[in-house]
Parts: structure tokens; C-alpha cells; sequence
């Protein structure tokens, strides 16, 4: 099986490179926007008539939320337009497609976890323009692609939630988080896993939901990421208190849905593959990541 991996340099994208499965025998191309860009058809439509591939994996996206309210052409560009371009190809070559969309297609407005089927009402550009993508991969392959939503992504490659509490914990000694805003934070590496194990599953399609286990709040996360950094050596015992704030105490351009988290056990099901707990993820990450990773400057 030939597969084609977008957005190779994003937290997924790296992701999935780090977790391909050992000994498998597929033939591998991870492509950032440098070498594809997912928006430029006759781009895209030269790389599916050279490489062929079985699969595509399109981990590329605009996902900086409060740009992208000033930014809405670009973001429409690569999370609509660009993911229709990129399933049209694939279809023309008869590739099956994995898709990767956002919990943000949700309005955050209902108080149990969002399943699959529930109805979209995006609130941002961001969910706009990923809901928009969404529907034309279901356009472009008539419903035989594979998407996959998830959340509150984070690495120890690129930017990110976890980074930047610990570069602020290093600089301030208060930090206000929002606490009104829940969902799961989820550990690119186990989302990748999770990616290469539907890959292995071609009668998959249509639309799951993938996170952690758990939810909490931006405030749960961050006192989490301190308590899990002092522990593991990352930062020494800090002064620095967090304390909860609500989300009009920090506006942002973006709104945020209160409550994103999302129903994943037809996944869990499917994938025959049990989530960490969120907390843990976040140890296991803070562990094996080297401090170069976690502590630079961003």
C-alpha cells in the first residue's frame, strides 16, 4: 500500500511520522505545503498521477483560531477548499482518504459529549471553515471518505497549550486560565496511532470522534501541566499560582464552544483501541519529550 501523508510538518503530521508501525510494508510519502500545497489543484492532481497512492492522510490545516478571524480567505482556503481539492484527486485515483476535522464544528452549547451525528453550528472562522471542509471530502468522495474529528491537540513538536503554559510559568508569577470552557486534551502521538490503526481498516468511513479519555477545563489542564513538569524535572518548584478565570475575563477574537467534548466509543469500538486518560498522555509526553522540545522559546 503506497500512502500519502499533508501537513507532515504540523503536530500530527510529525506524529504520524514518528508512529508508522515498524516492519510495515507500506511505501510512505510525508509532504508539508512547501512540497504540496493542498489548495493548488493541478499541484495536487501532478503529485496523485506520480505517486498513486492507496491512502491519503490529510493532517494539513489552518489552526491558528484567533488568526483565522482576520485571516478568513486563507483559512477558507486550505481547510475547504484545500481539503475538497485533495479528496477530488484522490478520488480520481481511487484513494481512500482519512480526513482529520476539529471539535470546533460544535456550538459547545449542549452538556454530554458530542457523537458523531450530532448537528454542526460552528461559532468561529475556524469551525466554519472546518465544517466547510468537512462537507466537501463527503461531496468530493460521496461519503466514502473517513473523517476524524478531534481536540485540544497538543506535542512536544510545534506550538501549542502545554508550551506555552510552561513558557509562562517561567515568566510570571500569576496566570489566570478559563475554566468555563471543557474538553479533552489529546496527545497528537495517540491520535496518530489511532490514525495508522484505521488505516488498516478500509471499510471505515464516514465520521468519528477520537480523544484522550477524560475531560476537564483550560484551568484543569494547565494546573496539570505544572504539577506534571515539577514532578518530571521540567521546571523547579515554582511560586507561580494559576487561578481560574471565566472566559470574559480573557477575550479572545475567537468564540470557543463552553463544552466540546466529544463521544468516542464508536471509535474506541471500531479501532478495537482504548484511550489513555488524558492525564497520563500528558505524563507520557512530558516524560519522553527532551526538554529542548517542551522548554524552547515560542
Amino acid at each position: 500500500m503506497k500512502i500519502l501523508i499533508t501537513g507532515s510538518a504540523g503536530q500530527l503530521g510529525w506524529e504520524l511520522c514518528q508512529t508508522i508501525p515498524p516492519g510495515c510494508p507500506w511505501i510512505i510519502e510525508a509532504v508539508d505545503v512547501d512540497q504540496l500545497d493542498i489548495t493548488n489543484e493541478s499541484d495536487v492532481a501532478g503529485w496523485m498521477s506520480r505517486f498513486k497512492p492507496d491512502l491519503v492522510i490529510n493532517a494539513a490545516a489552518y489552526t491558528a483560531v484567533d488568526r483565522a478571524e482576520s485571516d478568513s480567505d486563507q483559512a477558507d482556503r486550505v481547510n475547504h477548499l484545500g481539503a475538497g481539492c485533495l479528496a477530488r484527486q484522490a478520488t480520481q485515483v481511487g484513494a481512500r482518504l482519512i480526513h482529520v476535522s476539529t471539535d470546533f464544528v460544535f456550538d459547545g452549547l449542549q452538556s454530554h459529549p458530542y457523537r458523531p451525528q450530532d448537528k454542526p453550528n460552528p461559532m468561529s472562522v475556524y469551525g466554519r471553515t472546518k465544517r466547510a471542509g468537512e462537507q466537501a471530502v463527503i461531496e468530493a468522495t460521496g461519503g466514502q471518505a473517513l473523517m476524524i474529528r478531534t481536540a485540544w491537540v497538543y506535542s512536544a513538536h510545534g506550538h501549542n497549550f502545554p508550551k506555552t503554559i510552561l513558557r509562562l510559568l517561567r515568566q510570571r508569577p500569576e496566570l489566570g486560565v478559563v475554566c468555563d470552557q471543557i474538553g479533552t486534551p489529546t496527545w497528537a502521538k495517540g491520535l496518530a496511532q489511532a490514525i495508522w490503526q484505521a488505516a488498516t481498516k478500509p471499510e471505515l468511513r464516514g465520521i468519528l470522534h477520537w480523544t484522550d479519555a477524560g475531560a476537564c477545563s483550560w484551568y484543569d489542564f494547565a494546573v496539570a501541566i505544572q504539577e506534571e513538569a515539577e514532578q518530571c524535572g521540567l521546571l523547579a518548584a515554582t511560586a507561580t499560582s494559576i487561578k481560574p478565570i471565566g472566559s470574559e475575563d480573557y477575550p479572545l477574537p475567537a468564540s470557543r464552544p463552553a463544552y466540546s467534548v466529544l463521544d468516542c466509543r464508536d471509535s474506541y469500538r471500531l479501532l478495537d483501541r482504548q484511550p489513555s486518560h488524558w492525564r497520563r498522555s500528558l505524563r507520557q509526553m512530558m516524560t519522553t519529550a527532551t526538554a529542548g522540545q517542551l522548554l524552547v522559546a515560542i
